[in-house]
Parts: C-alpha cells; structure tokens; sequence
C-alpha cells in the first residue's frame, strides 16, 4: 500500500527524531572536549550537507546576497557555540537531563518574538511557558539535589543547556527572517563557520584520535548532521503545525530512552513529570489549547491578555 505525501513526511521526520536521538551515544563514546566534537561534526556535516545541496542544485545565485550571507554568518556563530554548550552539558550532566533541558528552546522563540516585535501573548501562552518552566525546574533534577555546593559541575551544565536553548532559539528567529533561503543551505553555512572558527580558539588533536573515535566522528558529522537534517527539513513541508508539535518529541523521548537503555541513567519520577509538563507546554502553545482561560472568567481572562 502506497503512503500518502503527508504519511510520508510523518515517518520521515519521526525517523529524523529517532536519528538525533542517538546523538547523545556518539558523543559519549567519542570521548573528546566539546571543542574538539563540534569541529568535526561541522566538518563532516558540511561535507555530507555540500554534497547533497549540490547533487539537489541548491547553489542558486539569488541565495547568496549580502544580508543573507551575514545573517547566515551570525546563525552559525550562534549555532557553533550552542552545540559546544550542549555538548560540554552533556558531559557535566547526561544526555537525557542536558536533552531535556534544552527543549525549552521553543518557548524561548516565542518569548524573543513578542519582545522584538511586540506581540500580545495572551494568558494562555504565558500559562503555558510558565507550566514549561515549572516542568524545567523538576527536570534539571535541582530540586531534589540537597547539596548545590557539591553539584557545580552538574548545575554548570544546566546553564550550558538552558544557554543554548536560547542561541537555538535566536537562530530559529533569524532563519525566519531568510524568507525562501533552503534550510540546509543555511546548515552548511553554520557548519562552514564552525570548521573556520574553532582551530582557531582551541588547538586540534587529531594526531591522537583513535580509529573507533573516528567512527563517531564521522557517524555524527555525515548521520546527526548531514542525513537527519535531510531527513527533517524534507519532511515538514509536507506537515500540518500539529503533526509537527507532536513529532519533535520524538528526539528528547528517543534520548531519555537511549540514556536509560545504554547508561543506566533513568530520569527519576519528579523528572519524568517536568518532562510532561514541557511536553504539554509546547503543544499547548502550538496547538493554542486553553489553559486559564478555560477557568477565569471571560472579562477577567481579556484583561490579563492585555
């Protein structure tokens, strides 16, 4: 039985989820600095991501103005630092607390997007990026930690996490802001900015990579870089907004699983719940579900949208 066009972009960005989901596993087992893994994740991503813009024909001339390159620039130095952060916060923390966390970013987007352009968020969006920030606090595992001052480390990575959640959020903004610019060509242009930037920032020892740590090198730079950008990029075209909101989850649920399968590190229930919460968050803001509004009284819920 043939799928239809919209089945197939459901299981095409469900697979891409899947694929980012075991990022986590390569960068843990590469064992190396963040530096060092986003350099050649950007170099290997940009070569997989060249090759397919060029097979497809992507290099069309009228892509490349000025205000698209320096914007494609910012967008990189924001999306190389963000990777190094979540990178460096998984190793402070793991990959399902650091996943996690991050997913706030889409409530960042929306936070951003009414100061820059001053949009009303009416009660419910603000009930709901509240709920989601609730949710964030239980998942990051600080309210059950007793002793902070033993746990700097750990809450370093959270900071790291919840900081690239906002850069991610400030490149979604630009990349919207680049009108009909390919989305991978604008992921070429990041991972461009990565692999001439950071030799420059820290030194490179590639002399003493191993044969199996190149292996997951490559597999994160040509799998998590190359082929699951593809993969979602080609499928949300094909999607309503709420097939989308759902989907998306398919990567934190991916790497809270891999995590607990692979590592032994299980989220504990007060996480699992933060999880939920940020979860019903963002469909709720996507979705426009009710929220107060459902349960203060209309006159009382218009006065708090304004």
């Amino acid at each position: 039985m043939n799928m239809t066009e919209r089945q197939q972009g459901a299981v095409t960005l469900a697979a891409g989820g899947l694929l980012m989901g075991t990022l986590g596993i390569f960068i843990e087992e590469a064992r190396l600095g963040a530096l060092t893994l986003v350099f050649f994740r950007c170099l290997f991503g940009f070569l997989a991501l060249f090759a397919y813009c060029a097979w497809k024909g992507f290099f069309a001339r009228r892509y490349f103005t000025r205000r698209t390159v320096m914007l494609a620039v910012l967008s990189g130095v924001l999306m190389v630092t963000q990777w190094v952060w979540f990178f460096d916060a998984i190793h402070r923390t793991s990959i399902a607390v650091a996943t996690v966390v991050f997913h706030v970013q889409p409530f960042w987007v929306v936070l951003i997007g009414a100061a820059l352009f001053n949009e009303r968020l009416g009660i419910d969006r603000l009930s709901w990026i509240a709920t989601a920030f609730v949710g964030l606090v239980l998942a990051s595992g600080v309210v059950a930690t007793d002793n902070l001052q033993g746990h700097t480390s750990y809450l370093i990575g959270i900071g790291e996490a919840l900081a690239g959640s906002v850069l991610y959020a400030s490149v979604t903004l630009i990349a919207k802001s680049l009108g009909d610019l390919r989305p991978h060509l604008l992921t070429l242009a990041q991972c461009l900015v990565g692999v001439v930037c950071l030799p420059f920032i820290a030194p490179l020892a590639a002399a003493h990579i191993s044969p199996q740590q190149w292996f997951w090198l490559v597999g994160m730079g040509v799998l998590h870089t190359g082929l699951s950008y593809v993969l979602i990029y080609g499928a949300l075209p094909k999607l309503t907004t709420p097939v989308i909101a759902v989907l998306l989850f398919v990567y934190p649920l991916t790497a809270i699983a891999v995590d607990a399968v692979v590592y032994g590190r299980a989220l504990s229930p007060a996480q699992l719940a933060g999880m939920a919460l940020i979860v019903a968050a963002s469909l709720g803001v996507n979705l426009g579900w009710p929220l107060l509004s459902a349960i203060l009284p209309r006159g009382s819920a218009s006065r708090h949208a304004d």
